[in-house]
């Protein structure tokens, strides 16, 4: 980080957490499911009972967003609260197989803030937001990655399952992993879906015709790592068992579960299970195994008594895809299923198909039971939500994209946001949400949802004055300046028990001791290395750190928990 002579920039943000319990959170991200391929959201081909049932127990939105209609962009916002196409972002398009990590060690993401608030953090899953920094070797230790953006353990696809390699990464090590059996990326060694297309349990194109694993080629070529490969079918069972796990080994202490479903994502090989069970083929087949999936989340909540303390969301990445590189017999087998349902577009489209979601919440006791919401939300909406319940503030030096939609959560009638940007891969197009108006910035149309959800006809001609006032919000949000960080160096808030100054380069935290109450327990954890860096029951005369990186610096008590983000650049 840079600094300026001797003043360093020291911005802290303050807020006091009541000492009641904590909310557990668990987030199902589920991958390439439209607004039509749930029952509940009106699909009849094909039903998905654990997500009907999930959402009679909640609330289901029908104005839920993600921020992009591919899939890397809309998981750096949601868990960023920023919109990918914002520099330094580099993460606005789908990643390639060895992208370097997206999201900066030193950035807050849902995941550090809960950390820092007591959480413990996993993510179980598709990740698809790069590992590493130059060049990827799964031979040794992967990073950075989830552990260095506050996750505590993570059991996930590095990219995405029709990309190579097919292997799990645990922890920044290549899942089952053998030194004898090394793994090279480019290697054209195996089989691929061009050179032995009879290897293939269905066609690829040129694309997808790379290596090939369990009888499916893959974007991109590979060698080595047989023992680690995972298996198509049998891939919804390990990541619900470890996801679960997860639930159990942190079923006393409060935790945040991101949990990234490879349903319903190509290539498509479900387990023999659900194989051949729906009605409109093997894409459907593999909503059955997704919702298999949510419905073992919901049992083991019920098994362990914690439904009523953990508010649990479902959504989707981004709109849907029939047949994306593979023919699988997905579209010749739909029977009359519409996976976008009503709208117009799907994956990779600036319609909203492309980017309006599945969304469903429940949290008993807060959260309304069969309500359902028309309202604006997003998914980059998260962060600030999630800091709101755990009444903690973002930090200034972001333009954050993010709402607190708790009012929203609360009462499905309250608006917590009125306009939002979506984008499509590369954010090669935006279009703004206004209202009941939609503005696409490519081709300058206008549309009314309200009475035109399909977006059929184009008013931009009628309403000229509006289409152009949406045009220029985009700019505006384009043109955004952070709110300031505030420089020298201050009391982190009036009356607080810490106290921090710069001293010959390093930050000095010091604690008040007639004020702390007795048994305090205090701890400071950096952001920028992703670790804790001090932690004890007593309070040292003062701790001396680094000066320079992010840290959150936390004091508990009987009386609640005082949290500080301190940010030294």
């Amino acid at each position: 980080m840079s600094r300026s002579g001797p003043a360093f920039l020291i911005t802290a943000v303050f807020s006091t957490l009541l000492a009641w319990g904590k909310t557990n959170i668990i987030f199902i991200m589920s991958d390439d499911v439209g607004y039509g391929d749930l029952s509940v959201y009106g699909a009849t081909v094909v039903q998905t009972p654990n997500l009907d049932n999930l959402a009679s127990q909640g609330m289901r939105f029908t104005n839920a967003h993600a921020e992009a209609s591919v899939c890397s962009p809309s998981r750096f916002s949601l868990l960023t609260g920023v919109y990918a196409w914002r520099p330094p972002a580099l993460s606005n398009g789908i990643l390639s197989p060895t992208a370097a990590m997206t999201i900066p060690s030193s950035q807050l993401t849902i995941a550090s803030l809960l950390k820092s608030a007591g959480y413990a953090t996993a993510v179980v899953g598709k990740w698809h937001l790069g590992l590493g920094s130059g060049t990827l070797d799964f031979n040794t230790t992967i990073a950075p990655g989830p552990r260095e953006i506050g996750f505590d353990y993570d059991l996930i696809i590095p990219s995405t399952p029709d990309r190579i390699p097919c292997v799990f990464v645990e922890n920044r090590n290549v899942y089952n992993y053998s030194a004898a059996d090394p793994i090279t990326i480019g290697n054209p060694g195996t089989p691929t879906g061009t050179s032995n297309p009879g290897m293939l349990l269905y066609p690829a194109d040129a694309q997808h015709s790379g290596t090939i694993c369990n009888g499916i080629s893959r974007i991109g070529l590979f060698n080595g790592g047989q023992a680690a490969r995972w298996s198509d079918e049998f891939m919804v069972d390990t990541l619900t068992d470890k996801a679960i796990r997860f639930i159990e080994n942190n079923q006393s202490n409060p935790f945040f579960l991101y949990f990234a479903l490879h349903d319903v994502h190509v290539p498509r090989w479900p387990d023999p299970r659900f194989r051949g069970q729906s009605r409109c083929g093997i894409r459907c087949d593999a909503l059955l195994e997704m919702d298999w999936s949510v419905g073992q989340i919901m049992a083991t909540l019920t098994r362990l008594n914690l439904v009523d303390s953990t508010l649990l969301i479902f959504s989707s990445d981004n709109g849907p895809v029939v047949e994306d590189g593979y023919t699988d017999g997905s579209q010749a087998n739909l029977n009359g299923h519409t996976p976008g349902g009503p709208l117009r577009g799907g994956k990779y489209s600036i319609y909203e198909g492309g980017a309006r979601i599945p969304f469903i919440a429940r949290w008993p006791g807060t959260v309304p039971a069969g309500a359902v919401s028309g309202q604006m939300i997003a998914q980059q909406d998260m962060m600030a939500t999630f800091a709101a319940m755990n009444n903690l503030t973002l930090p200034g030096g972001v333009c954050w994209d993010t709402k607190n939609i708790l009012p929203t959560l609360r009462n499905g009638s309250v608006s917590s946001r009125t306009q939002l940007i979506v984008q499509t891969n590369q954010a090669a197009d935006l279009a703004i949400l206004s209202g009941d108006y939609k503005y696409v910035r490519s081709s300058g149309a206008l549309y009314n949802l309200r009475t035109d959800l399909a977006e059929a006809t184009d008013v931009a001609s009628s309403n000229a004055a509006l289409a152009t006032r949406l045009r220029d919000s985009i700019t505006a949000a384009q043109n955004c300046v952070p709110t300031p960080i505030e420089s020298g160096v201050r009391n982190l808030a009036a009356n607080t028990t810490r106290f921090c100054s710069m001293m010959f380069g390093t930050l000095v935290i010091r604690i008040i001791p007639q004020i702390a109450p007795p048994g305090s327990k205090f701890s400071v954890y950096s952001l920028t290395n992703g670790k804790a860096v001090y932690q004890s029951s007593s309070w040292a005369s003062e701790i001396r750190l680094p000066a320079s990186g992010v840290y959150i610096v936390t004091a508990q008590s009987g009386i609640g928990t005082l949290i500080n983000t301190i940010v030294v650049d």
